[in-house]
């Protein structure tokens, strides 16, 4: 009779049972409070169960972007990209010409980057699926006059690794560092988005000079 022993036996499993619990939950997509984990270094998207607003936090715990540039939709010839605007908290939007929601949302995105611009920040386009000329006309029937990237394939999204280049529109909205801070895979108001620019832009001091359109 070993009655003692196996009591212990069972204490130690049921705490490495209580341990093993904690480590998956850990690893979820998804934390108590809404926000999402990310990978350090550079930027991985993981596909996030149906979600479509997701959060980076804290910031230590993000990814990084770079190699992200393309030409310019409205200098042609010319190439733009992530390493224009350092320093700078960027709001990439992906859109087309042709998509309604693009149509909708973009004013709202034009109001940010012209209310923002002052603390350091950037709309940054990337137009997918579309000519050239029906793009910059759409631009300049809206009075839309943050740049963009042409990008008809849709080849810098490649820089987002794992990101769907079929979700037209989607913004994404880079930090300081250009770590992905929140992902919106769906149209977005300005009383949605501004407010996560205005936390994200204030979590540094925005440099004294940058680049910018």
């Amino acid at each position: 009779m070993h009655p003692a022993p196996l009591h212990r036996s069972r204490g130690r499993v049921s705490a490495a049972v209580v341990v093993l619990l904690v480590a998956l939950s850990g690893c979820s997509f998804s934390t108590p409070d809404g926000t999402a984990p990310s990978q350090a270094a550079e930027f991985t998207f993981v596909a996030p169960g149906g979600q479509t607003r997701i959060f980076y936090d804290p910031p230590g715990s993000r990814g990084t972007v770079s190699g992200l540039s393309g030409e310019s939709l409205l200098e042609p010839g010319a190439t733009i990209g992530l390493d224009d605007f350092p320093g700078q908290v960027v709001v990439l939007n992906v859109w087309g010409a042709w998509c309604g929601p693009c149509r909708e949302e973009m004013p709202g995105l034009q109001q940010i980057h012209q209310q923002m611009q002052p603390e350091g920040v950037t709309l940054l386009g990337i137009d997918v699926r579309d000519s050239a000329d029906a793009a910059r006309d759409f631009m300049a029937d809206r009075n839309i006059i943050y740049p963009s990237i042409y990008d008809n394939p849709g080849r810098s999204l490649l820089a987002l690794s794992g990101f769907p280049r079929s979700t037209v529109p989607s913004t994404i909205v880079l930090d300081r560092q250009h770590r992905v801070a929140a992902v919106f895979l769906t149209a977005v108001r300005v009383s949605e988005l501004l407010p996560v620019v205005q936390r994200v832009a204030a979590e540094q001091p925005a440099p004294s000079s940058g680049g910018g359109t």
